[in-house]
């Protein structure tokens, strides 16, 4: 019997992934080891194997498509053997969706294997359709006008029995020479997470700044004396080093920060796993930073500079890329005085880090000018109210602003 080779999962978050190269052909043998094909998604790269060792008898997609996971890729069997009547219903995720959504899959063109309708086809069947209310859903009509007469231009129960609705005009597209790019590959993966973030999120900033003048001169000091690590003095230790340090002795004291939003349940951690954003070639990535509050300034320079480098260049594990339980985005070496960072969902906060400026600061004398840096902090409002989240974003300023003391304090 053929073997059906799936789209693995990596992950409880993960999506689709892309196909990035087929390493075989169809008529290929294989063995259950053989690399069938790498694939990505928007956190890392890996390879599949084939699962099972016979003749390569269908590739389903190819090279460069978005394919949801645990879809069929592949199939692997004997020479001459029927493979496509395994294939050709409905996929049980699509047809329950499809119920849900009151979308008529007779209607919906199927882009799976051998034209099997899949989630994406009831998507994009979605994408074409204006929203209904419930009423409308529940009466399962067929035929929808192009727009409805309700909230948001829903269309309604009266518009089902009317059989009409306004008619929407043409937009401008504008004059001159276009570009259109589809939007798509890990471009379109963190395209969705984000807006996915914002629909189901209530998303409230709060801006903050803090003294960096001891942090900058105890940073020169160490990078300048023998504190450091052999492994370390190459590289430095950075601000963005101390920030890391700093969030992760604060974020103990303040745990419903640390803590995640499923559903209607929140889940609160006593670790601390520290997510980072890094800009890489291929889009955004998110490595963890596990157990940060164990370890010492110089050893989360060290796994810091390890994550980041391991996303640049493409060699970073699923497992460095999942599990986080509170993100920090920096976008100070752009000179960024305030941003509104998108929340890491399941996250309930996602913090900020903007440029150092020079302000005053009164004193006895006269008033003197000092490094300030910029902290932009984004809570879910569904589960952290604005009050504790200033609490924590107040004593992570006085951290900072005194990292000499927090330093002598920790482990």
């Amino acid at each position: 019997m053929a073997h059906i080779l799936i789209m693995p999962r990596q992950g409880n978050t993960v999506e689709s992934c892309i196909i990035v190269d087929w390493k075989v052909k169809e008529g290929d043998e294989v063995t259950a080891e053989t690399t069938v094909c790498e694939v990505e998604t928007d956190k890392a790269a890996f390879e599949v194997p084939a699962g099972a060792a016979g003749v390569i008898l269908k590739l389903l997609f190819n090279a460069g498509d978005d394919v949801p996971v645990l879809a069929p890729i592949a199939v692997i069997g004997e020479k001459g053997e029927n493979w496509q009547i395994m294939l050709n219903s409905i996929s049980p995720r699509a047809r329950n969706f499809a119920q849900k959504e009151a979308v008529f899959t007779e209607m919906v063109p199927g882009t799976g294997p051998g034209g099997r309708i899949v989630e994406r086809d009831v998507l994009a069947a979605l994408e074409n359709r204006p929203a209904l209310t419930a009423a409308a859903k529940a009466a399962g009509a067929a035929s929808i006008p192009n727009q409805g007469t309700g909230i948001g231009g829903r269309v309604t129960i009266e518009d089902l029995a009317s059989g009409s609705a306004p008619i929407s005009q043409p937009l401008f597209t504008g004059e001159g020479t276009v570009t259109e790019t589809p939007i798509k590959g890990i471009r379109k993966i963190i395209s969705d997470r984000m807006l996915k973030s914002l629909a189901e999120t209530a998303q409230f900033t709060l801006n903050a700044s803090a003294s960096v003048s001891r942090l900058q001169d105890i940073r020169s000091k160490m990078n300048e004396t023998n504190f450091l690590p052999d492994e370390v003095k190459t590289s430095k230790i950075t601000v963005n080093d101390m920030i890391l340090f700093a969030v992760s002795r604060i974020l103990p004291r303040y745990l419903y920060m640390n803590t995640h939003k499923i559903d209607e349940t929140t889940r609160t951690f006593e670790d601390i796993h520290l997510g980072m954003a890094v800009d890489t070639p291929r889009g955004l990535m998110v490595p963890v930073i596990r157990n940060a509050n164990l370890l010492s300034l110089a050893q989360i320079s060290s796994e810091t500079k390890r994550l980041a480098d391991s996303c640049k260049n493409g060699t970073a594990k699923p497992q460095d890329l999942s599990g986080s339980t509170f993100t920090i985005s920096n976008l100070g070496n752009f000179g960024i005085t305030s941003f509104t960072p998108v929340l890491n969902t399941p996250e309930v906060a996602i913090l900020g880090v903007c440029t150092i400026e020079m302000k005053p600061v009164p004193s006895s004398c006269a008033c003197r000018f000092e490094p300030f840096i910029g902290f932009s902090l984004t809570i879910n409002h569904q589960v952290v109210d604005g009050a504790p989240a200033a609490r924590f974003l107040k004593a992570l300023c006085e951290a900072i602003a005194e990292i000499d003391l927090l330093l002598a304090n920790s482990n």
